[in-house]
């Protein structure tokens, strides 16, 4: 008896032990208090007069909160104007990115699915399409701005049936229309039996700390919270749709298909995330694909809520980075290289006092991809170095080492690792999040 109790308290040592290594890189910020851990700039290296040049930049552009997390902790938090850390400020679109997540968790709890049709969930009728083409129409089609309905109305977020007017079939076009954004609110509703709010609150704000509310605005609920609460998210979806040990999305395949590419007509747009370093994408109001990256200036495997007048969360997991900003219109075209989402990134890439930047530690000469990775990594040396790379995982315990270029994963489990690659000049390290 005595050695069968030592057995089971050695295995649930392991398994804690096992489930604290899982989560030890990432900070959480406790649910119920306003403490936050905080990293110094100087610590990571980032010079002052660059920070203080971020500011300034932040502030001309009509700023009024920001915030940068490294690993969960507070590295940079600013306010301007009369903001502050306890100043309610909406999302705009960039809140579209928290109505995915509550899409994922109620097709987890089995209170819809993806594949439904919108008319199960609302009545029939809800567009003036025939109602064979409306019925083509899925949850997943909102989800990823392929209803197939025509965003050219008058008002493009109105939810009436006289604006919602076939043009294509769901799956086969690609635009971002607001009007069948908005009725994801219905259809959570009555799958669910709960308000848009009562369901937020309970699944996700009592168990990640966020405060903040969904608000009518004419047609569209936009959703209202202090910057902190946003990053708070920002550090969710950086640790999969978990907080910490704590199941919120709990479901990975879902997490991946948010946050990759949800089709092939606009290969920057996931589950209402836009997501950057892919060879194409398109951008709100038109029909056009542009060549290279949303935000060339960010790390290819960013993520990024983006809402009207510049409302942002964007999520880096290879740097470990999230960053928040909120305010009014920042000027400057959507995605456009002078784009505000562009200067930003720059000032951000700048601000180590080294050679090295946030987007490519050591720019121009190792570049890793695809991120997340499934089966097959690449690591690009420039120069045609020799290095020796290896994997490790968050013991610090290497489980592969290799020197070449295309790197099979297939004996990794799921999860995050760090990979390290020595040159004859430099050292590199960068996390990696690896998929199946």
């Amino acid at each position: 008896m005595a050695n069968l109790l030592r057995s089971v308290i050695l295995s649930l040592l392991v398994l804690c032990t096992a489930a604290s290594s899982v989560f030890a890189q990432l900070y959480f910020p406790p649910k119920n208090s306003e403490d936050w851990e905080t990293t110094s700039p100087e610590s990571l290296n980032w010079c002052s007069d660059s920070i203080n040049a971020l500011y300034n930049f932040l502030e001309e552009k009509n700023s009024k909160a920001f915030i940068v997390l490294e690993d969960g902790k507070i590295v940079l938090e600013k306010y301007f104007d009369s903001f502050g850390p306890d100043s309610f400020w909406y999302w705009a679109s960039a809140g579209k990115t928290l109505r995915a997540t509550l899409v994922g968790i109620a097709q987890r709890e089995g209170a819809l699915s993806l594949n439904d049709k919108v008319s199960q969930h609302i009545d029939t009728g809800w567009t003036n399409c025939c109602l064979d083409k409306e019925n083509l129409v899925q949850v997943q089609h909102l989800l990823t701005m392929t209803s197939g309905l025509d965003d050219r109305v008058a008002d493009p977020y109105c939810t009436d049936d006289t604006c919602l007017r076939y043009l294509a079939n769901a799956g086969t076009r690609w635009a971002y229309h607001n009007g069948p954004y908005n009725l994801t609110r219905n259809v959570l509703e009555s799958a669910t039996d709960e308000s848009l709010n009562q369901f937020t609150r309970t699944r996700v704000l009592n168990l990640t700390g966020m405060d903040g509310f969904w608000a009518p605005s004419g047609y569209n609920t936009l959703f209202l919270s202090t910057a902190r609460s946003m990053a708070r998210f920002g550090l969710l979806m950086l640790n999969g749709g978990d907080w910490g040990v704590q199941p919120v999305l709990a479901d990975t395949n879902y997490f991946k298909a948010m946050t990759t590419r949800s089709q092939d007509l606009n290969k920057s747009y996931g589950y209402l995330w836009w997501l950057n370093g892919q060879e194409t994408h398109m951008l709100p109001g038109t029909q056009f694909k542009f060549t290279g990256s949303i935000i060339p200036n960010a790390p290819a495997d960013m993520f990024a809520g983006l809402g009207k007048n510049d409302q942002k969360v964007y999520v880096v997991p290879s740097q470990g980075l999230v960053v928040v900003r909120m305010g009014n219109d920042a000027g400057g075209s959507l995605f456009a290289k002078s784009s505000f989402d562009d200067q930003l990134w720059r000032r951000l890439s700048e601000l180590e006092c080294a050679t090295g930047s946030l987007k490519d530690r050591v720019p121009g000469t190792i570049k890793v991809y695809p991120q997340p990775a499934d089966q097959i990594l690449n690591v690009e040396i420039g120069g045609n170095h020799k290095f020796d790379g290896r994997i490790l995982d968050l013991n610090g315990r290497v489980v592969i080492r290799f020197n070449e270029k295309e790197l099979n994963l297939s004996s990794l489990a799921p999860g995050t690792y760090v990979l390290r690659c020595e040159t004859e000049k430099q050292i590199f390290h960068q996390r990696i999040h690896i998929t199946k």
